[in-house]
């Protein structure tokens, strides 16, 4: 009976992968994107369809954590003091925006005959947007980052911070009336406060010195697991206080947000994310009960639209009458416009309460699932359809080069001294390093160093290496530095690399593995010392100077001989279009007219 039970799991297992794998790139291959593609292929594997899932609740509880991870994510982009300047959009914007659709949304409610208190709250949970979709689709086409992207999750920041007040306000229509006890609402609000203190002490104080010391251990999957446990502990600390699971994970992320750990963090953390969040997607899906569906499709279909549309509608108005252009208020209501995951959360609540009976339940959450499946179909159309955007870039200067990033892997003493003449031209520079130590004692001095293995790919694109003009290989490690160098050609051909090379050999190494300029770490330094050394011997300085000027000649033809079949050539050492045989034969002939002189002066002074 064990044996049946785990080969069914596994089936369960296999079904979910393969069904992500097949229906997400397929839909987005299609235009469509990948969250209509979870959704599609959970509602085909679910109880509606292959039947190979009955409790898609079960699924759904687990997969939640991949929203709590996605916000920790979403929180380490998120400094104190850029979450500071969205204030305004936080609180102001996000205040506006809620309370008008909580007021609309409510009267929608009362127009198809619900009674104040039902329309008031199914209305509430509709305003809730789905943070885990909206986000989504905000990363896949690259407006994460971008100002409206930005004023998007400041509003859904508040929607996330709303749910604590709006449960309160559900218990307290429930109690019919009663009064509810002043010390235990006083007690519910304490420790909410309290909550929040320790897990602000906590990353303020101990996170740090925490990682810093796994990080001497050396062992990979440790700091993995510390990840892990930073994130579902500040969701666990929170939901036990009351609060928002997912609110938990944001400010943990926040507070690490200027940590020399951050990159590392944000790499550990994304293979499960990434995962965790499909998996959430299928479960929505699986949940999408068509029997309700079909037993009262009358009302859920118009209750969508409905709700949709006032919802859109009141947020292109807000949105306008703030001083946004047409184009960010219109594709800002299409993207909102769905109900979202924390309405199940307040609608089981008040179900619980006695505010909804089941019926009424299974309608209004089978309005917001329906809401968010169709959300990623209605954008995709208004995507096709929307007019494209003109973008006016008369009288505006072109960017000037010290603009740029520069992404720096190893700040060690080589590393140090090539970044200061770089930092002080004030272009901007991204450092990655593995040394606690010396994070810690360097960021005494106000650089921005962060922790993480620059071997690994996902670090490079956590650093910002696809965005960075150059990338610096400045590490001690030869075989660690050929490694990064191939994955970086192989990642970011477009970039320019250069390396630190430990020695002759090393930097052959490194120019065939791609690097477009080497230079070997003790170079420039003895020869500097050996021209010093030739005018203590009584030199002149000029001919020190043409003595270091031949060695150079000389070493950059036998470096180039050196590589097998002439791997590199045309490039910044070899001035020129010169081949190796080309070097070769003008060597050849040089020496030539060596021998030949030193045959001529021998034959003068034989016949003197």
């Amino acid at each position: 009976m064990s044996a049946e039970t785990n080969a069914s799991d596994l089936v369960q297992v296999v079904a979910l992968l393969g069904a992500g794998v097949i229906a997400a790139p397929l839909f987005k291959r299609i235009g469509l994107g990948s969250v209509l593609g979870y959704l599609a292929a959970g509602l085909a594997i679910g109880p509606y369809g292959l039947k190979l899932f009955s409790d898609p609740q079960a699924i759904l509880h687990v997969a939640e954590l991949g929203v709590v991870m996605f916000l920790f994510i979403i929180g380490l982009e998120m400094q104190p003091s850029r979450l500071w300047n969205m204030r305004k959009d936080i609180f102001g914007v996000g205040a506006l925006q809620v309370g008008a659709c909580i007021v609309a949304l409510m009267a929608v409610g009362i127009t198809f005959g619900q009674s104040p208190i039902v329309a008031f709250v199914a209305g509430t949970g509709f305003v809730l947007t789905s943070t885990a979709i909206v986000m989504q689709m905000l990363e896949e086409s690259n407006h994460l980052q971008t100002r409206k992207g930005q004023r998007i999750v400041a509003i859904l920041l508040f929607e996330d911070l709303a749910i604590v007040p709006l449960l309160a306000i559900v218990a307290l229509l429930a109690s019919n009336g009663e009064t509810v006890s002043l010390l235990e609402r006083l007690k519910s609000v304490g420790i909410g406060f309290a909550a929040l203190a320790a897990l602000i002490l906590a990353g303020r104080y101990l996170l740090n010195p925490f990682f810093r010391l796994l990080a001497k251990s050396g062992a990979r999957e440790v700091m993995t697991a510390a990840a892990l446990l930073v994130v579902l502990g500040s969701a666990l600390l929170m939901e036990t206080a009351g609060l928002s699971m997912a609110m938990g994970a944001f400010l943990a992320g926040v507070l690490l947000s200027e940590s020399a750990f951050r990159h590392q963090l944000e790499a550990d953390i994304e293979p499960f994310r990434g995962i965790l969040l499909g998996l959430f997607f299928l479960g929505v899906g699986m949940a999408v009960d068509l029997s309700v569906i079909a037993a009262n499709w009358q009302h859920v279909i118009i209750a969508v639209i409905a709700y949709m549309i006032v919802k859109a509608a009141v947020i292109y108005g807000i949105a306008r009458v703030l001083g946004t252009s047409n184009a960010e208020s219109l594709g800002r209501a299409m993207l909102m416009a769905q109900g979202g995951e924390f309405a199940f959360v307040l609608y089981a609540a008040a179900t619980a309460a006695g505010i909804f009976d089941g019926e009424t339940n299974a309608v209004l959450t089978a309005t917001i699932v329906l809401s968010m499946a169709i959300t990623p179909l209605v954008v995709a159309v208004y995507v096709r359809l929307a007019p494209k955007p003109q973008v006016d870039t008369s009288g505006l200067a072109e960017p000037e080069s010290h603009e740029e990033n520069v992404l720096l892997i190893g700040f060690g003493r080589f590393g140090q001294i090539a970044s200061q003449p770089v930092l002080a031209r004030g272009y901007t520079m991204s450092i990655v390093d593995r040394d606690a130590d010396l994070l810690r004692e360097i960021g005494k001095f106000g650089f921005k160093v962060y922790y993480g293995d620059g071997s690994r790919p996902d670090i490079l694109h956590a650093a910002g290496a696809a965005t960075a003009k150059a990338i610096l290989i400045c590490i001690d490690d030869k075989e660690a530095a050929i490694k990064i160098a191939e994955i970086v050609r192989q990642e970011f051909p477009m970039t320019k690399v250069m390396a630190r090379a430990y020695d002759r050999g090393h930097a052959i190494d490194l120019l065939k593995a791609g690097v477009d300029y080497q230079i070997r770490e003790t170079y420039e330094s003895a020869l500097n010392f050996s021209n010093e050394l030739l005018q203590v011997l009584g030199e002149e300085e000029e001919m020190a100077a043409n003595l270091i000027a031949e060695f150079r000649e000389n070493d950059l033809e036998r470096f180039a001989l050196e590589q097998v079949g002439g791997i590199y050539a045309g490039r910044s050492l070899i001035k020129g279009n010169a081949q190796p045989a080309d070097i070769v034969a003008a060597k050849t002939g040089r020496d030539r007219e060596r021998r030949a002189a030193e045959q001529a002066a021998a034959a003068q002074g034989a016949a003197t």
